[in-house]
């Protein structure tokens, strides 16, 4: 038997993007959702997650507080609970194998197969196809017995073994690294695998709130100014980590990579103090005494457990338009702000009384990074992204009232210091937007050509 739901909204998906894409609906319209997840259940606008406090011991002394991995589950479980439930607008529709091609659910606990109509949206929070280790088996194979294991059982191995390799370069790799350290593992009893290093941000130029306004002004401010002083791509780089605008974990090795990951200074020490870091490749294979890996072999303790921290956590796909027809697609339209990006794209569905053209225009995806030179065609996007928002009005209201906005405290259009923020940014993305192109279009190239 099939049973038919009707919403104004169907969202497919209830992670932090679909949830944030929700709450802004709820906030401005009185349309009614239907939220579809395969499971059971970073921050929404309406909802704090803490309360803005700084953490004033510790690796992230000085920035605000961190959420761990069940505080995060248990913040979402309140807003369903809490928010989105009571509302009487919102239906949620758990444990459910949706099928986006007609828009059908069959429960995977009755087995009923439910038809969603949409009244006004078909909304597709499930697009970036977020992954995580503990969501696959190992991209390498485990022989000879070799003990492998998901980065979120690293807690229960971690009195279990004397040895830990760490497989992977990205910020799951990082953070398990630093939890390692933190609980006491000398970095003598941790080898990381790093098939390429990645760029870091340091977390105190990307904290949202105006507690942090001025290193955040530094930081925009100082990546334009660093494009328009570069020579080359090269340079461009040099130039941002002398300002302190990315870091490396080895000043010798230039990162290959840039993923988005943000870590303090102190957590960057920390994880410098692990010296057996193995750049050979990709794992191909682990055996008790041994790594096969893309560019040789690499033997390890005979007691090491092996913690796979590889996943792709946002795998490519191509950009897609947000807006098309009566369906929404939530992708980034800030890079590395997936969350964000969704809660952005609900205000422009609910309040930019607009034609498709223009919401589309407003909400032009940022590709996911994943190279080196990615940092530069986000950045590009993202310019030109900005310079489009401050053009509509009721997108300037959103992103000055918005709690989870970087640039709130900037873009302030009712004090003198905000007009010249905005117009000093506005001159500097004109100037400095074709300039970065330039270094990018340079850099690939030379890339092609090499290839």
């Amino acid at each position: 038997m099939t049973q038919v739901i009707e919403a104004d909204y169907v969202v497919a998906g209830a992670g932090g993007v679909g949830m944030a894409f929700v709450d802004e609906i709820l906030t401005h319209s009185d349309a009614t959702v239907a939220i579809i997840d395969h499971l059971t259940c970073y921050g929404v606008n309406s909802t704090e997650m803490g309360g803005y406090s700084i953490d004033q011991v510790g690796l992230n002394k000085g920035c605000y507080e961190l959420a761990s991995g069940s505080e995060v589950v248990a913040y979402f479980d309140t807003v369903m609970r809490k928010r989105f439930l009571p509302s009487g607008r919102v239906r949620f529709f758990p444990l459910c194998e949706y099928n986006k091609q007609n828009n059908t659910a069959v429960s995977l606990t009755s087995g009923v197969t439910h038809e969603f109509r949409a009244k006004k949206k078909f909304v597709d929070a499930t697009y970036l196809n977020v992954t995580v280790p503990s969501q696959r088996e190992p991209d390498f194979k485990v022989t000879g017995g070799a003990h492998a294991v998901a980065v979120n059982l690293l807690p229960k191995v971690i009195s279990q073994h004397q040895h830990f390799v760490i497989i992977g370069s990205g910020k799951t790799g990082m953070d398990a690294v630093l939890f390692l350290l933190t609980n006491g593992v000398e970095p003598e009893r941790i080898t990381w695998v790093m098939p390429s290093d990645a760029w870091m941000f340091s977390r105190f130029d990307v904290n949202p709130g105006r507690k942090f306004s001025d290193p955040v002004t530094k930081y925009v401010m100082g990546l334009l100014q660093a494009a328009l002083e570069a020579e080359d791509y090269d340079d461009y780089f040099k130039k941002l980590v002398e300002r302190k605008l990315v870091m490396q974990l080895d000043p010798a090795v230039k990162p290959g990579r840039w993923r988005c990951a943000t870590f303090t200074p102190m957590e960057l020490e920390e994880l410098r103090r692990v010296k057996n870091v193995v750049r050979k490749g990709y794992v191909e294979s682990v055996a008790p005494t041994e790594m096969n890996m893309s560019k040789g072999t690499h033997p390890v303790p005979a007691d090491a457990v092996f913690i796979d921290c590889a996943a792709d956590g946002l795998p490519k796909v191509p950009m897609v338009p947000v807006f098309n027809g009566n369906r929404i697609t939530l992708q980034t339209v800030r890079m590395c702000q997936q969350v964000y990006s969704a809660g952005f794209i609900g205000n422009v569905e609910c309040n930019i009384d607009a034609d498709e053209k223009r919401k589309n225009e407003l909400t032009q995806p940022v590709p996911l990074p994943y190279k080196d030179f990615d940092y530069l065609r986000c950045a590009i996007a993202n310019c030109l992204n900005i310079s489009i928002w401050m053009s509509e009005p009721a997108v300037v209201k959103w992103i000055n009232e918005s709690r989870i906005d970087l640039f709130s405290p900037i873009l302030d259009f009712g004090c003198e210091e905000g007009l010249a923020n905005i117009q000093a940014m506005g001159e500097l993305i004109q100037q400095a937007v074709p300039k970065m192109q330039a270094l990018l279009d340079g850099h690939m190239q030379q890339v092609n050509g090499d290839a």
